[in-house]
């Protein structure tokens, strides 16, 4: 299966961020054009996901990306959103980077039904507990699901695993969580090859 990650080219300052998925192209075209038509913010990510699903993600000040979501929430066929205020600083690093996972150390991944779900839970597991997210993963080739991996001590794993949980359960976006408590050295090579492509 190919996949494609999502990349943002910029990494802009701690704006508000904005995502917005509609499961028309076209519907997401239309928002597209309103979000940057209604306020001055910047489009860190606007394409086609599968399954024909189209995602748009945006910062700006709180106020303007608030009237750009507020103007796409009209359009028909919206599936997915979220907007944070003052996201964890940890969110576009782990969208754009090409992450190393450390080894000897518990992990924790999410996997949820939209994009939006998974920087949301992300954002909230970073924000309950000290860890390291490793990678937010929105591809193409997976019909549309998104996951989220962290790292860090245990204790602080398993709290920000339950309070992702718990923010995708609450949107009704959550497919699944794992706790890996004490990976193999093996199990870390294989998916650090895979988080490299």
């Amino acid at each position: 299966m190919h996949t494609t990650q999502l990349t943002i080219t910029k990494t802009p300052g701690r704006q508000a961020l904005s995502m917005i998925e509609f499961s028309s192209i076209a519907a997401g075209l239309t928002a597209l054009d309103t979000i940057t038509k209604i306020a001055e913010v910047e489009i860190l990510s606007a394409t086609t996901i599968c399954p024909g699903k189209y995602m748009i993600l945006f910062c700006g000040g709180l106020s303007e990306v608030n009237a750009s979501l507020e103007a796409a929430r009209q359009i028909p066929c919206k599936i997915a959103e979220f907007l944070l205020g003052s996201p964890h600083p940890d969110i576009f690093p782990a969208i754009s980077a090409s992450p190393t996972l450390p080894t000897k150390t518990p992990i924790g991944l999410i996997e949820t039904y939209s994009g939006a779900a998974a920087i949301k839970a992300a954002d909230t597991a970073a924000k309950t507990a000290w860890v390291n997210l490793v990678e937010i993963r929105i591809v193409q080739g997976m019909c549309g699901k998104s996951t989220v991996l962290f790292a860090g001590e245990l204790a602080a794993v398993s709290a920000a695993l339950e309070a992702a949980k718990k923010e995708a359960a609450h949107v009704e976006q959550l497919l699944d969580t794992v706790l890996i408590p004490n990976p193999d050295d093996k199990m870390i090579a294989a998916m650090s090859l895979r988080l490299q492509h």
